[in-house]
């Protein structure tokens, strides 16, 4: 079992530092190359460099009302979110399809076994 993982390329594992300014404020992020690779996808699929999407991602978990205390870990969650969302089918795993094109509401209904807020009225 462990050869699947002890044995991959070690370059996966190894962390990286990227520096970005959000409202003005210089913040650094460390995390594995694993979930940097996963964050740069998330980001291509709508348009986005890394910096642009992270940003998005602060601000939207800000309007949300989210306490963002420990952000690296947020992001290692939408990182590993994404590829489990794509292991479901809930997100397409042509990389040409934009997450934002997706039914957010229908995907996390279906997710935490509710119906989405458009169908729970009807």
């Amino acid at each position: 079992m462990c050869k699947l993982f002890v044995h991959a390329d070690s370059d996966l594992w190894v962390s990286r530092t990227h520096s970005l300014r959000i409202d003005g404020m210089v913040t650094s992020i460390r995390m594995e190359n694993a979930f940097w690779n996963a964050l740069t996808e998330i980001a291509a699929r709508d348009g986005m460099n890394l910096p642009q999407m992270i940003t998005k991602l602060y601000h939207e978990s800000i309007d949300a009302g989210h306490d963002l205390g420990n952000f690296t870990s947020f992001l290692r969650v939408c990182a590993m979110r994404y590829l489990a969302l794509q292991l479901s089918g809930d997100i397409p795993r042509d990389t040409q399809v934009a997450i934002a094109s997706l039914d957010a509401e229908k995907i996390l209904a279906r997710n935490m076994g509710q119906k989405p807020p458009s169908e729970a009225t009807h």
